[in-house]
């Protein structure tokens, strides 16, 4: 017993590589309350907020899954998504030496398992996880994320758009990555996904057409005249600033989906032509392997339904022997289905007898109902059906 103590201590000790610690009063959000009040609870109400193990039922869901499919730890899956999802964790990596640890049931007061339960990774992407990066270092393989995509900032130096900003709580020194080039943040994560067997999922890098748009623009809003810091001048007055909101909006948010994509209906030989154009610098779906497109299709003579169709866009993953899988153990995957960048997806769909006109809605789930039932997913976000567009032809 002596002998393995020994060597779970040796292993413990030189196990993993740290990042840059961030000294306590910099850790949690509620530090950066009392000069950005108004940034921080639009934080409080976005997805970055939810980026942990106990907060995300999709992420638990799926870590939980990967775990017990690939036989590893749950530590070991948990630091791999950490690299994204918790930043700031203060091991990056596992090795064979702790999985046999962590069967044993030895790795109770081991660094990994300290680094997991720490409280300073518990809001996820929080302030200082964007705001104390130095530098991004985009010159990596495209999959490299997250943590091993950046190098940080000291503790108490924090990165923003001004170079004229001051505090007498933290440093500040401005970077282009907040401003004029902020794609370059989000890529830090928002890039590329690939499975346990190295099967890339999602790569909304490489789709990515950037035009008029940067990513901020949908995600943070527009930028409007309010202030950045509630700290006084000498005059007692604050610093005017253009800034951008810090609630994320994403998929998750109804409003974003308002007449994100658009429909385009004709009637040609017996058949109904479905255009649908993507105005957006991104696939959709993109951003996540399950995400699905729904297009309800209504036939009607007058007032009468005749017929109802329903198509899904979305993709499927098999694991070995074609059976059923999420994104994250994947070896193989359909067909993409999603409208590209830019572009445009055409579907012909055969005219109903005796219909008169036709409705076509279109819809946008964040989860399809195969990886939805694999992970045995309960809250109603993951199968709400949000509407982005519809449009009716009248038939000859």
């Amino acid at each position: 017993m002596k002998i393995m103590l020994i060597i779970f201590t040796i292993v413990t000790l030189l196990f993993g590589v740290k990042v840059e610690k961030v000294e306590e009063k910099y850790q949690k959000s509620k530090s950066c309350k009392a000069c950005h009040l108004h940034i921080v609870r639009d934080w409080e109400q976005s997805w970055h907020a939810k980026s942990h193990y106990k907060n995300d039922e999709y992420f638990r869901a799926s870590t939980d899954y990967v775990s017990r499919k690939t036989r590893k730890s749950l530590n070991s899956v948990k630091i791999k998504c950490a690299a994204c999802h918790n930043p700031r964790i203060s091991v990056t990596s596992t090795d064979m030496d702790y999985e046999i640890i962590a069967v044993m049931g030895l790795d109770k007061n081991s660094d990994i398992n300290k680094a997991t339960q720490s409280s300073a990774i518990s809001e996820g992407i929080n302030c200082v996880v964007c705001h104390n990066i130095d530098k991004i270092h985009d010159n990596k393989d495209s999959l490299s994320r997250g943590i091993h995509r950046v190098t940080w900032m000291k503790s108490g130096t924090m990165t923003g758009p001004y170079d004229d900003s001051n505090s007498p709580y933290h440093k500040v020194e401005q970077r282009d990555f907040m401003n004029k080039k902020s794609d370059k943040l989000c890529f830090v994560c928002h890039a590329n996904d690939k499975a346990v067997k190295g099967l890339v999922f999602t790569d909304m890098q490489s789709e990515y057409k950037k035009g008029k748009k940067q990513c901020v623009d949908c995600h943070m809003g527009p930028q409007k005249m309010g202030v950045a810091a509630t700290l006084r001048d000498r005059k007692g007055k604050v610093k005017k600033r253009k800034i951008r909101g810090h609630a994320f909006a994403g998929a998750h948010t109804q409003e974003m989906w308002k007449d994100a994509l658009s429909l385009n209906l004709k009637e040609v030989k017996g058949k109904v032509i479905i255009q649908i154009n993507n105005p957006q610098p991104h696939n959709i779906p993109s951003g996540f392997g399950s995400r699905e497109l729904i297009i309800e299709i209504s036939y009607l003579d007058g007032a009468t339904n005749l017929d109802k169709q329903s198509i899904s866009l979305t993709r499927h993953y098999t694991r070995r022997k074609g059976k059923p899988t999420i994104p994250h153990l994947a070896e193989k995957t359909s067909k993409d289905m999603s409208i590209p960048a830019l572009g445009k997806k055409v579907l012909k769909i055969k005219k109903s007898p005796g219909a008169s006109s036709v409705h076509v809605r279109l819809y946008y789930r964040l989860v399809n109902d195969e990886v939805r039932s694999i992970l045995k997913l309960k809250d109603a976000i993951w199968s709400k059906k949000m509407l982005i567009t519809s449009k009716s032809l009248e038939l000859k």
